[in-house]
């Protein structure tokens, strides 16, 4: 197998080829499928080990301390052999990976070969493509967590650990010092534990990716920002605690420290950075010093890390293992995000050039995972299935005049872009609302004349005289109401997203199967626009396959936007990307077959490549960092020597033997809502058939289900079609 090394005495460093470390009792060995480049800790070891021998003794007194007693014990010659032979060694490098269970020792019964694992460990979870790694050093990797980002856990543990010395409570302020790979999840661990944070870095994006992160605000340690935000935050008293994640032999940090400190705070150092620390200052606020022992209690342990004895937990309630455990969880939840600090991801091939690009300062990054070869666990071809829609269908409902309404949410959507549409169109009673809050139930009855509010949906679904239920609630809820509104026998209407997982999705679709009842419509409006379905007339048939690009200039959300918490209402191209994955098919009257996408660190710029059966293709590019002054949607059809222009549903235009352009429209775009409704109100009254049909609901919900997997394998997902 192969494994990353580096010879300290002359800095070489080298993928060599090693024999595969053997499965001993009490532990695992794991397969690697990524592991993390910790920028800070594996950094200075590299660096170190291009030093002059002078310069490697100045960096590590601790070091020269033991030599100069083995000197004192054994004389100069003995000591000098073993310093020489000491550094004239390969030494491993790594300490946090996720990888696949591939045998499993004497004593282990707490998982499986195939299980998927995060490991810890700067001896046993190195660089390499296999490991062998004790039972406190590994825990199993949360179902739907991927790979990479599982991949964290060892310096997720690290800031965790920082984090718990802290002793932080809800409400408090907090000042982070260095905003490295360490300080970053430092900052997301307490915004998520409801402490407001201060950052402090020189490097401007590093200080801007913290915010964007859930820090209140961040600047240079050597600006007046940083004490003009803690001021304005604790009302002049000073901060809660203070985090020392950065490195180096600056001594400003801990002077930082004790200037923004409240009286009797809490300094905790993570990092390793100098500690010369000023007496007065600390002596007279009467700081709080701890230290922060890396993963937890439990490191530097042999019986715990090696021979596997745990601690109670009635006494040692977080140990490395537990924080490990527990920072996994958190990704898996959603309360942290590693994607944003990823800026690259190298094949394990190309160790040493990424080595040497990192000491260089060609690549700057946070955070750097290596890809390991193919027969990994992310080499497999991703897919996401697209169930089959075989239904006995229910007779259908005798045409009705007028069709009675219900509506589950009001809220700014429903309000703004479906009720208006509705309330005044010929056929329609608004029969109930229902909302959570009966405030807002009443509200809605008020605006838009519904003939009852209530909170209880189950009344509402119990009702025989109700045609059809709008669901218009946060997305999560999306796919049970839906699925239970199908089993009432209603029509349903249920804003996009259908569905934040296939589980979800499979659910919607048993509920059709079990009930019959397939009259379903997602919120997917832009088909219906009027100006894009005359530009597609225009555009007329073809023969060959089509190219078209679609740009969303989405822009960013508000600071504590809902759309935000992607641990429970999925990211935000779940959300809305159904929308563009659906015009795009319907442009191309087909459904995708496979999906590739791609991210900007931090998911803020997606692009995704959806491939057709006829070898059509739709490249969508989903942007957030865009001007708020340029067009939110432009799109671009090409096939045949002719092409189709959209230009944000106030223009479009088709070029071809003749040339069509409309005449602007006024500056209300015109996206399908109205229209939409209308075919929708219309099945529901004549028993006609739904405006789209199930099938390419399905599919598009696939396929954007499809994106986040692309996302999380770095691979081509197949749209796997059930036979």
């Amino acid at each position: 197998m192969k494994q990353v090394v580096q010879n300290y005495k002359s800095g070489e460093l080298a993928v060599l080829d090693v024999p595969v470390p053997g499965c001993k009792p009490g532990g695992v060995l794991v397969r690697s499928a990524f592991s993390l480049i910790s920028t800070g800790t594996e950094l200075m070891k590299v660096s170190e080990a291009g030093m002059s021998m002078l310069g490697k003794a100045r960096s590590r007194p601790d070091q020269v301390a033991k030599v100069m007693q083995s000197v004192a014990t054994n004389g100069v010659p003995a000591t000098y052999r073993k310093v020489m032979g000491k550094l004239d060694s390969y030494t491993p490098l790594g300490y946090s990976l996720c990888g696949v269970v591939e045998q499993v020792g004497a004593g282990i019964d707490d998982v499986k070969v195939g299980d998927l694992v995060a490991c810890a460990g700067n001896e046993h979870a190195l660089h390499a493509e296999l490991n062998w790694v004790p039972k406190n050093l590994y825990t199993p990797v949360p179902d739907g967590l991927a790979p990479r980002h599982a991949a964290f856990g060892t310096v997720g543990s690290i800031a965790l650990q920082g984090v718990r010395q802290g002793e932080s409570r809800l409400g408090e302020v907090a000042l982070v010092i260095g905003l490295g790979l360490i300080g970053q999840l430092v900052v997301q661990l307490l915004a998520a534990s409801g402490v407001r944070v201060v950052g402090a870095d020189p490097d401007p994006a590093r200080c801007e990716l913290a915010e964007r992160l859930g820090a209140a605000a961040c600047g240079d340690p050597a600006s007046a920002a940083v004490e003009t935000a803690v001021a304005e935050l604790t009302g002049g008293h000073g901060v809660d605690q203070v985090y020392l994640a950065a490195g180096g032999g600056s001594n400003q940090p801990v002077e930082l420290a004790a200037r923004l400190c409240r009286d009797r705070g809490r300094v905790v150092d993570i990092g390793k950075c100098r500690l010369d620390l000023p007496w007065n200052a600390y002596y007279e606020k009467e700081l709080d010093v701890r230290f922060s022992r890396s993963y937890g209690p439990g490191r530097y342990d042999p019986e715990y890390e090696l021979e596997g004895r745990d601690y109670p937990i009635g006494y040692v309630r977080w140990t490395e293992r537990r924080n490990l455990a527990c920072f996994l969880d958190l990704l898996a939840r959603g309360s942290v995000d590693v994607e944003p600090l990823v800026s690259h991801i190298a094949d394990f091939d190309a160790a040493v050039e990424t080595y040497q690009r990192l000491k260089d300062g060609d690549l700057k990054a946070v955070a750097v995972l290596f890809r390991y070869p193919e027969h990994t666990v992310e080499a497999a071809a991703p897919e996401v299935a697209v169930p089959a829609v075989d239904v006995k269908r229910s007779p259908a409902r005798a045409a009705k005049t007028p069709a009675r309404l219900a509506f589950v949410g009001a809220g700014n959507y429903a309000s703004s872009m479906l009720l208006p549409h509705l309330v005044q169109r010929e056929g329609v009673e608004m029969s109930t609302v229902v909302t959570t809050t009966a405030l807002s139930a009443a509200n809605a009855q008020r605006k838009f004349g519904f003939a009852e509010a209530t909170t209880d949906l189950d009344a509402v679904l119990g009702d025989k005289s109700i045609d059809a239920v709008f669901v218009v609630t946060r997305h999560s809820s999306h796919a049970e109401l839906t699925r239970k509104a199908l089993l009432s026998g209603k029509a349903v209407f249920v804003e996009k997203p259908l569905a934040l997982t296939e589980e979800e999705l499979a659910g919607v679709l048993a509920a059709v199967e079990e009930s019959g009842n397939d009259r379903l419509q997602v919120g997917f409006n832009r088909r219906f626009s009027p100006l894009l379905r005359e530009a597609r007339q225009r555009f007329g048939d073809r023969s060959g396959p089509a190219s078209l690009r679609y740009l969303v200039n989405a822009g960013r959300l508000d600071h504590g936007s809902w759309y935000l918490r992607q641990g429970t209402e999925g990211s935000r191209f779940a959300g809305e990307g159904g929308h563009f994955i659906d015009t795009a098919s319907w442009l191309l009257e087909a459904d995708p077959v496979s999906v590739y996408a791609t991210a900007t660190p931090g998911n803020d710029d997606i692009q995704v490549v959806l491939r057709y059966p006829d070898g059509s293709t739709a490249t969508i590019s989903y942007v957030t960092t865009g001007p708020s002054g340029f067009p939110k949607e432009t799109l671009d059809l090409v096939a045949d020597g002719k092409a189709l222009r959209l230009d944000d549903f106030v223009r479009a235009s088709v070029y071809g033997r003749k040339r069509w352009v409309s005449s602007r429209l006024p500056k209300a775009r015109d996206k399908g809502q109205c229209a939409e409704l209308a075919a929708f109100v219309k099945a529901v009254r004549t028993g006609g058939p739904m405006p789209v049909p199930l099938e390419s609901l399905v599919a598009t919900t696939a396929a954007t289900l499809a994106v986040q997997a692309g996302l999380a394998s770095g691979a081509p997902v197949t749209l796997a079609r059930a036979r």
